[in-house]
This record gives C-alpha cells, sequence and structure tokens, in this order.
C-alpha cells in the first residue's frame, strides 16, 4: 500500500482548504520558478522518465506527448487544451482534483505549458460540475493576483494565461479532437488523424490535449524526481493513480494508490470489501463503463495497470472500479451501457451510429430473452464490426462491454433465452 509521504493529492478528501492559501501548506508552488529555469528538454526528459501514461484511458506516454510539439514557432501560437469533460460513467477522479486539489492542476498547466512552448491554457470542463468551476476559476483569478500565472508566471517573464470553458454535457467532447471542435465553437466530433493535434489542433496551431490527472501530477514529479514516480508499480505501469471504486461495496471511495496494486487489495483494503464478503462478487468494471466486465475468478489475480487487465482482455481506462455482486442482473447493466453508448455517438461515423442502436434493441431483446441462442454469435459478430472502424474510440467503447458479457457470461444470456422460451410454451 502507498505511504501517506507518497500521496501526491493529500486533499483529495476536502478537508482542508482547497484555495491558495491552504495549497501552499502542501506544497504547491513551492520551486516553480526554480523549475522554469531549467528550460523545456529537462521539464518533458523528466516527464518522459517518470514513466507517467496518461490518465484519461488510452494510457499514451504523456512526456512523449509533449515532445511531439514543434521545439520551434513557426509562427503560430502553441496551445494546452486539459481534458475536464469527465463524462465516463463511474469515473469522478477529475471531479475531485477540480474541487480540493485546484491548484496542482494549475501549477501543472505552467509547467506542461512551457515545456511546449505554449502561453495559453484552456481547461475544458464538464458544464454540470458547475461547484468545481467555482472553485477553479477562484484558484486561477488567486494564482493571477499572486502573479504565480499571467505576464511574469512566478518571476520568470514567462507569460501565461489559463481559461476555463464549460462544456454543455456531450460525452463525445471527452475525445480529444471533438473537444477541440466544441472549444473552435462547433459540433463536437472527432476530427480525422492526421493531422494529429501536435501539427494542427486547436484554431489550426499546435495543440496537446492532456488529462486532468495527468497535468496535475506533474508538479510533483517535478520536485520529487522521476525515479520516485517511478519505483511506484511495475515496469511500464509505474507511478500512483487515482481509483474509483463504486458499486457493491461497503465502502465507495476515491483513493490514491500505487499502480500495479492487486484488484482484490484495492477493494478489500479501501472499499471496505464487497457487500456479503469477496465470495459474493460476481464481476467488475476496471476502468470505466467502455472496458470489458471481469468475473470473480479474473478479479482474484489481475493487478490494476495498463499490461495486466489488457492481459485479461479488458483494460484500466479512467481506474473506474465497478464492483457487481451476485445480486446484480449482468445482462440489464451491460443494457443500460449500451444505451448510455447509443445516445451519446455523435452520428458521424455508419457503424458507430447505426451499431450502437442496433446493440442497445438487441440487449433490451437479450435482457428479455426474446432472442435465439444464434443471435448472442451475430451480437458478437457486430460489436466486431463496429470495432475499430471508426473515427474515434467511442464504437470501440459501445462493442467492449458487449464482448465482455458475451465472453464470460454466455452462459446467462442462454439460459435467459432458454427461461423465455419455456414461459412462452
Amino acid at each position: 500500500m502507498l505511504n501517506d509521504q507518497d500521496r501526491i493529492f493529500t486533499n483529495i478528501y476536502g478537508f482542508n482548504d482547497a484555495l491558495l492559501h491552504g495549497a501552499k501548506k502542501r506544497g504547491d508552488w513551492e520551486g516553480t520558478k526554480r523549475i522554469l529555469t531549467k528550460g523545456r528538454d529537462w521539464i518533458v526528459d523528466t516527464i518522459k522518465g517518470s514513466g507517467l501514461r496518461g490518465r484519461g484511458g488510452a494510457g499514451f506516454s504523456t512526456g512523449m506527448k509533449w515532445s511531439f510539439m514543434p521545439k520551434v514557432s513557426d509562427g503560430r501560437p502553441h496551445y494546452l487544451v486539459v481534458n475536464a469533460d469527465e463524462g465516463e460513467p463511474g469515473t469522478c477522479k477529475d471531479r475531485e482534483i477540480m474541487r480540493h486539489e485546484p491548484h496542482k492542476l494549475i501549477e501543472g498547466c505552467l509547467l506542461a505549458a512551457f515545456a511546449m512552448g505554449a502561453h495559453v491554457a484552456y481547461i475544458y470542463v464538464r458544464g454540470e460540475f458547475f461547484r468545481e468551476i467555482e472553485v477553479l476559476q477562484n484558484a486561477i483569478d488567486e494564482a493571477y493576483a499572486e502573479g504565480l500565472i499571467g505576464k511574469n508566471s512566478c518571476g520568470s517573464d514567462y507569460q501565461f494565461d489559463c481559461y476555463i470553458h464549460k462544456g454543455m454535457g456531450a460525452y463525445i467532447c471527452g475525445e480529444e479532437t471533438a473537444l477541440i471542435e466544441s472549444l473552435e465553437g462547433k459540433k463536437g466530433q472527432p476530427r480525422l488523424k492526421p493531422p494529429f493535434p501536435a501539427n494542427a489542433g486547436l484554431y489550426g496551431c499546435p495543440t496537446t490535449v492532456n488529462n486532468v490527472e495527468s497535468i496535475a501530477v506533474a508538479p510533483t514529479i517535478l520536485k520529487r524526481g522521476s525515479e520516485w514516480f517511478s519505483s511506484f508499480g511495475r515496469a511500464n505501469n509505474t507511478g500512483t493513480k487515482l481509483f474509483n471504486v463504486s458499486g457493491h461495496v461497503n465502502q465507495p471511495c476515491t483513493v490514491e494508490e500505487e499502480m500495479s496494486i492487486p484488484l482484490k487489495d484495492l477493494i478489500e483494503k479501501h472499499a471496505g470489501g464487497v457487500k456479503g464478503g469477496w465470495d459474493n462478487l460476481l464481476a467488475v468494471i476496471p476502468g470505466g463503463a467502455s472496458v470489458p466486465c471481469l468475473p470473480k475468478s479474473l478479479c482474484d489475480t489481475v493487478l490494476m495497470d495498463f499490461d495486466s487487465l489488457k492481459e485479461n482482455q479488458s483494460g484500466l481506462g479512467t481506474a473506474a472500479v465497478m464492483v457487481m455482486d451476485k445480486s446484480t442482473d449482468i445482462v440489464a447493466a451491460i443494457a443500460r451501457l449500451s444505451a448510455f453508448y447509443k445516445h451519446e455517438s455523435c452520428g458521424q461515423c455508419t457503424p458507430c451510429r447505426e451499431g450502437t442502436g442496433w446493440l442497445s434493441r438487441m440487449m433490451i431483446r437479450m435482457v428479455a430473452g426474446n432472442a435465439s441462442v444464434k443471435e448472442i454469435d451475430l451480437l458478437d459478430q457486430v460489436t466486431r464490426q463496429i470495432e475499430g472502424h471508426t473515427i474515434c474510440a467511442l464504437g470501440d467503447a459501445a462493442a467492449w462491454p458487449v464482448q465482455g458479457l458475451i465472453r464470460h457470461f454466455r452462459s446467462e444470456l442462454e439460459e435467459r433465452i432458454a427461461q423465455a422460451k419455456s414461459k412462452a410454451a
């Protein structure tokens, strides 16, 4: 388990002052000017060396992503965009950072923007996070008033401005290019890549889009060193991570732990265990609504990191752990997710636009057992036709929960169909 002195987010539960006075007591903005004097390359290399992988779901190397930005400006401004749209069901870690640790995010924005030659950052916040936006704006105002950001950020002669943009509740705007489209005042729909945002992003300028947690941990990594951060977890899965644990547990929580912690330990030690005991566990969705569920047999041993979950045909995603005990109607639970993705598809790509609706209607029939056994294979086949055939990953996100259901709970589907047939007879 992670020791308290190694936690980055020491006010994640909001027990202390979230704003500047309290933030400085926790070490925020300490030595920031000194870090800026070390230069862009040092910052990028340190983040690379830490092994930090994007905390928004894709898990791409954060330092590598920063290095893609042009080293020399061709006259176009560079932009940093922070993805705080957080619309993934089961996920609420970024909300807690903005509510209780806003200065870590703002300090991270300054350091990341400096490393990429950006003088402006836009934080795109989910519009429903009304109180979080209030706190974050107050923290930005404080940072300006103290000279921490602005024309002479931390006395470094570097000009940096930070703005909040409120989203309007579209899940698709969590995809980086759809987010950029929305920032530009257009309909939130993903762009084809290439060109990638690092070459032509916001307003056609070099842009990097990062998740809130990825940016908020950067100042601590730069202060404590890449070796400290990479000492947690396994190779290629390093650092600390915020986990959300919800569902049929005794103490639902958001907790910072080291990467590669066993899923069972995470649930038992931090969430008070499964209701009715570990043997009452049916399945867990380990990384937010878009990743396949895992049955109890795999939950016994799986580690909470990118590679272990991938080996078990799931994913870390946003690390939102949704626990389902044996009272759960697993078919209805997955059908509910299918309805969500049908509702949130932007409609741009035919496989997703048509496929998510087809999946949702088919899952409604599966819940009632109003199908044939052959249609289980047809359902799986359609998910394969959606997966990997769309501009963004929403199609994959709709397909994977259904694939996980068929992979691990096919007998439940078959039994339901048989029961419906016997009742009809």
